[in-house]
């Protein structure tokens, strides 16, 4: 990155208010999403135990929210692009955060996979979406450590949603149980967020009455500049943009790494109680460590990206260390304090170059076309949110031991890092550097 680009107080002003203004509500927003659809795992040991579901039936219903997922994510990062992110985001907020509540109700298998489909229509299109909304705002120097504000939503939402899930399955009002509460009480948040979102969010610089004149002309000239030096070197449609072998290639590669990473979310406190032998709330209160871990290192990977510029060495060194550490949590006879820190470790490796593969995909196209195939690559990659959870579920009804299962999903971080250092990414483009007096 030119680091005279951004060198004017002009620059380091507008930047530092956009990113004051934009990511904590994004950041939120995310923390509250990430944690209505995993927080099944938290739930799990208290519902199947209540309900009498087997692992087939846990994995194929925690699985099922992403073929609803699926129906609306190109749809909605269209949206964004053309028509904007306010109203769009707070509508999904919205109805999610019903959905969620919603899941607590369920009495039977049918039930759990319908509501969790659901849940899963309502959120279609939040991710990709905010992917897009944030290439508004943040230019390619900066978009690596706005991506992993985002992100870095994931490990603390599980982080944080290990401990308060832990006191909610201790709460029995009304004569429900607490996996009940659960559901319930960490889905009505999002409700109240989409409706503040409503009048907080901002769609582009140009509308942004928070900031200065001079302000909005130096990001909207920055962004339309690099808009420019891509649009000046290809011009792909939508049409064009699915068939593109960079797009083909990130989605298979991120198909690979969801397979590994959600069964490792919706196993997580399973993995940590069978290992352990301790209660359900002590398992659920330490399936937070191996996320702060991924908090860490995806701060410390998406700084370093974001300075040397390397995103496909931040993406395919922590994937090659995620197949490292989780085989050796799966080795028999091990204590558990070291099956702990394999697990830490695999989150940390999890989570470090998640920021980095988002930058990539912004790298590749431009403008609907790049909307459209983020849409794709999220949409067609999360199917393996379905499979994976399926899969293993079953696996382990015919008997299948979890030291034998952990291996195999392991190798598939191995298939997104070939996958990724297979892409051709061009250099970011590079405007010319404001002037003095243009820089006021």
């Amino acid at each position: 990155m030119n680091s005279t680009e951004f060198a004017s107080p002009l620059a380091q002003r507008t930047r530092a208010r956009i990113a004051s203004r934009i990511l904590p509500l994004v950041f939120a927003m995310y923390v509250v999403n990430y944690l209505d659809r995993a927080n099944v795992a938290f739930a799990k040991l208290s519902m199947t135990a209540d309900l009498g579901f087997s692992e087939g039936v846990y994995g194929s219903g925690a699985g099922i929210f992403f073929i609803g997922y699926l129906a609306f994510e190109i749809p909605g990062a269209l949206i964004v692009e053309r028509w904007g992110a306010r109203r769009w985001m707070a509508r999904i907020l919205i109805t999610w955060g019903l959905c969620a509540a919603g899941v607590g109700f369920v009495k039977t298998p049918t039930q759990f996979y319908c509501a969790r489909f659901v849940l899963g229509l309502a959120e279609a299109g939040f991710f990709p979406g905010i992917i897009v909304y944030l290439t508004h705002w943040f230019s390619h120097g900066d978009r690596a450590r706005a991506m992993s504000a985002l992100i870095t939503a994931i490990p603390i939402a599980m982080g944080i949603g290990a401990p308060v899930s832990a006191a909610i399955l201790e709460i029995h009002w009304l004569g429900l149980a607490g996996w009940r509460w659960l559901f319930i009480l960490e889905g009505l948040p999002a409700v109240a967020l989409g409706l503040f979102t409503l009048f907080y969010l901002t769609d582009r610089p140009s509308r942004a009455d928070w900031l200065t004149s001079e302000e909005r002309d130096w990001i909207n000239d920055k962004l339309e500049a690099e808009r420019r030096a891509k649009q000046a070197t290809e011009h792909v449609t939508i049409w064009q943009a699915f068939r593109q072998r960079n797009v083909i290639l990130l989605a298979l590669a991120l198909f690979a790494g969801n397979l590994n990473s959600y069964t490792f979310v919706f196993w997580l406190p399973t993995v940590i109680k069978n290992s352990s032998g301790l209660s359900i709330r002590a398992a659920t209160l330490l399936s937070g460590l191996p996320y702060a871990a991924g908090l860490v290192a995806m701060l410390l990977a998406s700084h370093y990206s974001d300075r040397t510029g390397r995103r496909k060495l931040f993406t395919i060194v922590p994937a090659i260390a995620t197949y490292a550490f989780l085989t050796a949590s799966a080795i028999p006879g091990q204590p558990f304090w070291l099956v702990m820190l394999w697990l830490c470790l695999t989150g940390a490796g999890l989570y470090a170059g998640t920021p980095s593969y988002w930058v990539l995909s912004t790298m590749t196209l431009q403008a609907a076309a790049a909307a459209a195939a983020i849409g794709m690559i999220n949409s067609l990659a999360n199917l393996s949110g379905y499979v994976a959870p399926a899969i293993v579920g079953s696996l382990l009804d015919r008997g299948f031991p979890a030291a034998q299962i952990i291996p195999v999903v392991a190798c598939c971080p191995l298939f997104y890092a070939v996958l990724v250092a297979a892409l051709r990414i061009p250099p970011a483009p590079q405007p010319a550097v404001e002037s003095d007096s243009t820089a006021g």
